[in-house]
């Protein structure tokens, strides 16, 4: 055997030894007892450092590249190219030691940590040492796993915090003395619950590790291929109704994975196909699973991974957060069915064509019993059980489903040991590449507001102005989130606009939730936004469409979730937070104003609208959305104008065919 086959065989090994005793000691946090946060968080970084650093070896980027070149290219590379830059595997074991001597300090200084008083106790040699190796082995994993974009980021936040003292206007910091700035670098960084080990990491290794685990577990035992099978049957036989597939499927997919790229992979590959025949152009029927998988991250009960940490931050339950989404999310998939159904309609297509007949291959009642562990999960997180034991039940109810599976249905549901290993596997590994970016945030969360006064800087100057300004405050929020969500991952993109935006927005007299989830939905957005639009990008594979345009189509088509976080910084209510007559009024002119917004981008609602009515409808949709009960009136009798003279066109028309 070759001494390459040898690393190879000894690095796979590792992997899964090593992931294996990740998930076993999330397991036992779960089960027996959970540990003090500074002991806690540090741990699961430790296990999600070596985890990447051993699926991601340093020549990881390059090797990925030269294999994909090779493939577009229909050509094949060797061993030798691939391994051009194998000698750099040095600076794995160099990683791989600092993460044991980051394992060392952490389990012989927890106590010390966790007792630790800033600006009284001292800092010692090794708690600044480990502050640089922390630092460094994040932005390597960060490199590795997430790319160039977030890792220059946080570089650039590391090198503001030294020279912000020199800085003028906003960015000034009052300067103090390089010993003791070193010393307060390091104790907010790696010895407090303020930076890297603060409440994002804390989020990821408490309750984001369960909810990512009982995805992969519930979709492999068959939950997923039901949840998708649900919504094609309800769609089937409509007008458009491959399109309304893809947007209850992956609406009710959505609920579970929270994840808009796992989502098009998932319910794509079926539904796309079947809207191209039935007469979508392809950018169409890429656009329309991108907009409804991507609405995936905001609708309850599970909803992306930033909703867990925006109640952890806000320091509610998450079920308040998952219930003040209800609305803005139902909003957002009822204006994409709309949309859908009249796009349908103008093209004349149905999905009981013969090509496009949607065929299920199992009966879904014979299946329901595979729902229970969503329904358990909604069921503890209602009860206000913790979400560490929310996702434990709800991953052992998928567990006595699964044996279940095996006297039912001829075991077609049934998932094998194997699979179920490979479930552990992937859950942790993906839970890894969830911790790294929270932990890395955590440098830009302290470095704002622990080392720099930028955050208080931004506010006051902004409060300054007035509450007149909010409007332009909320767009530059908007444009800012979007660049984030653009070039970051939706964890990191929440995270940094929580930090740059969320303090503008409050000091304008936006109550917190409001401003977070504001935040929230457009970093979630920028993912179907071009020209840097993932979920988009994706679909447009899946259907061999231009990604500019399926992009541009999905910017389109998701038009309420853009205008929807407008809504509830003006009108609250939209987020449940009033009373009863308030949030029924609120949601009903959301939902008036959704349905003649999805008119607009459509065209049609009896015939084909021509340019000035859906410059009208917009009015029209503008007029609903907006808080004031005056303007809402108003819009009544212009939408009901509206309808009207469309429905006029329609009949014209067909008595200018029946004359000719």
């Amino acid at each position: 055997m070759s001494e390459e086959v040898k690393k190879f065989d000894i690095r796979k090994t590792a992997v899964i030894v090593v992931t294996a005793a990740f998930f076993c000691f999330q397991i036992y946090l779960a089960l027996f007892k959970q540990l003090t946060p500074m002991l806690q968080s540090p741990l699961h970084l430790v296990f999600a450092l070596t985890v990447i650093y051993l699926y991601m070896p340093v020549d990881y980027t390059y090797r990925k590249k030269t294999k994909l070149k090779a493939e577009l290219s229909g050509t094949t590379v060797d061993e030798k190219t691939l391994s051009k830059y194998s000698f750099l595997n040095i600076l794995d074991l160099v990683s791989f030691a600092a993460i044991g001597y980051l394992l060392y300090y952490v389990v012989t200084n927890f106590e010390r940590l966790r007792d630790f008083t800033p600006f009284i106790d001292d800092v010692e040699l090794i708690d600044k040492q480990i502050m640089v190796i922390t630092i460094l082995l994040l932005l390597e994993a960060v490199r590795r796993s997430l790319g160039l974009i977030l890792f220059f980021f946080i570089l650039a936040f590391i090198a503001f915090a030294w020279l912000s003292p020199y800085l003028p206007g906003v960015f000034y910091t009052k300067s103090v003395g390089f010993e003791q700035m070193l010393d307060q670098f390091t104790t907010g960084m790696t010895m407090g619950e303020a930076g890297v080990f603060g409440t994002p990491l804390y989020t990821s290794a408490s309750a984001l590790f369960y909810f990512i685990v009982f995805g992969v577990f519930f979709s492999t035992c068959g939950g997923g291929q039901l949840l998708i099978d649900i919504g094609m049957k309800f769609s089937n036989g409509s007008a458009g109704g491959p399109a309304k597939a893809a947007v209850l499927s992956s609406g009710m997919m959505g609920m579970v994975s929270g994840s808009a790229v796992a989502n098009v992979s998932t319910t794509g590959v079926m539904t796309i196909p079947m809207m191209k025949r039935i007469g979508y152009a392809p950018q169409e029927a890429g656009a329309i699973e991108a907009v409804a998988s991507t609405g995936g991250q905001i609708m309850p009960p599970i909803m992306g991974v930033g909703a867990f940490i925006m109640a952890e931050m806000l320091g509610v339950s998450y079920f308040s957060v998952a219930c003040a989404a209800i609305i803005p999310a139902f909003a957002y998939y009822f204006g994409v069915f709309v949309l859908v159904t009249y796009i349908a309609k103008k093209r004349s297509v149905r999905s009981s064509a013969a090509d496009a007949k949607i065929v299920i291959e199992q009966p879904i009642l014979p299946r329901l019993y595979l729902l229970t562990p969503v329904i358990l999960l909604v069921v503890w997180i209602i009860s206000g059980s913790s979400l560490m034991r929310a996702g434990m039940v709800g991953i052992i109810s998928v567990l006595i489903c699964n044996v279940i599976s095996y006297f039912v249905n001829d075991r077609k549901n049934f998932a094998g040991l194997k699979s179920l290993w490979n479930c552990c596997l992937r859950g942790a590994k993906q839970s890894a590449e969830i911790a790294i970016p929270t932990a890395a945030c955590g440098i830009i969360i302290n470095v704002v507001t622990g080392q720099t006064s930028l955050a208080t800087n931004l506010s006051s100057l902004i409060g300054s102005l007035g509450t007149n300004y909010l409007f332009l405050a909320l767009l530059v929020a908007m444009v800012g989130c979007m660049l984030l969500g653009m070039a970051l991952p939706t964890v990191a993109a929440y995270l940094v606009g929580v930090i740059l935006f969320v303090p503008i927005i409050r000091a304008l007299g936006v109550d917190a939730l409001c401003a977070n989830m504001f935040v929230f939905y457009y970093g979630i957005m920028a993912q179907i936004t071009p020209p840097v639009c993932v979920a988009s990008y994706t679909a447009a594979g899946i259907a061999g469409a231009d990604a500019m345009k399926t992009g541009i189509n999905g910017m389109l088509f998701a038009l309420v979730g853009f205008m929807v976080p407008f809504v509830f910084v003006y009108n609250p209510a939209i987020l449940l937070e009033g009373s009863i007559i308030e949030i029924a009024i609120g949601a009903i002119q959301l939902l008036i104003g959704t349905y003649f917004l999805a008119l607009t981008v459509a065209g049609y609602y009896k015939t084909t609208m021509p340019i000035w009515l859906r410059v009208l409808s917009f009015i029209v949709a503008l007029g609903f959305i907006s808080p004031d009960m005056t303007t809402s009136i108003a819009s009544v009798a212009l939408g009901t104008f509206v309808l009207v003279m469309n429905r006029h066109q329609a009949g014209h028309a067909v008595n200018t065919k029946v004359m000719a």
